[in-house]
């Protein structure tokens, strides 16, 4: 296959792919709707490897923008406390969740805060899961919620 087949066929698939549905979107569609666009019948074994590389790369390309735009959206929304803790959330004016490292472990913190000397401390009423804990917490919380309804009820 020569360069400017090749241009031509990255550059028709791209555009179908930035203007397509991805989660009804297939190789195969992309490739039909390439091949009445260029008159190239892309089905055949040399191009379709080809296709499929464009399709990889820009899914990858894709992939790798929006990673990096949802890295910069929670940079940019992060706060600390005094003792260098991500704040993941404020339940009420002294209570809130942290996530911290602590001898290596990374926790899930859910505490009170106390004031003193100006400054947010951590009180003793709390919690701190692992990791584990935590995602046996969160596997949990449709039992937690039906539960609580069932009381409230």
């Amino acid at each position: 296959m020569d360069g400017e087949t090749r241009e031509k066929i990255k550059k028709t698939v791209t555009e179908i792919l930035e203007e397509a549905d991805m989660n009804q979107m297939t190789e195969y569609k992309i490739r039909q709707i390439a091949s009445k666009k260029l008159e190239l019948d892309l089905s055949e074994s040399k191009y379709k490897a080809y296709v499929r590389h464009v399709v990889n790369s820009f899914l990858e390309d894709l992939k790798a923008k929006q990673e990096a735009e949802e890295a910069e959206a929670v940079a940019g929304d992060q706060e600390f406390d005094d003792d260098g803790d991500l704040i993941i959330c404020r339940l009420s004016d002294k209570r809130r969740v942290t996530i911290q490292d602590f001898r290596g472990k990374t926790l899930v913190s859910i505490r009170e805060y106390y004031k003193k000397d100006g400054k947010e401390l951590p009180s003793s009423k709390g919690i701190s899961l692992t990791e584990e804990q935590w995602s046996a917490l969160k596997k949990n919380i449709p039992n937690i919620e039906k539960a609580v309804r069932k009381m409230e009820s």
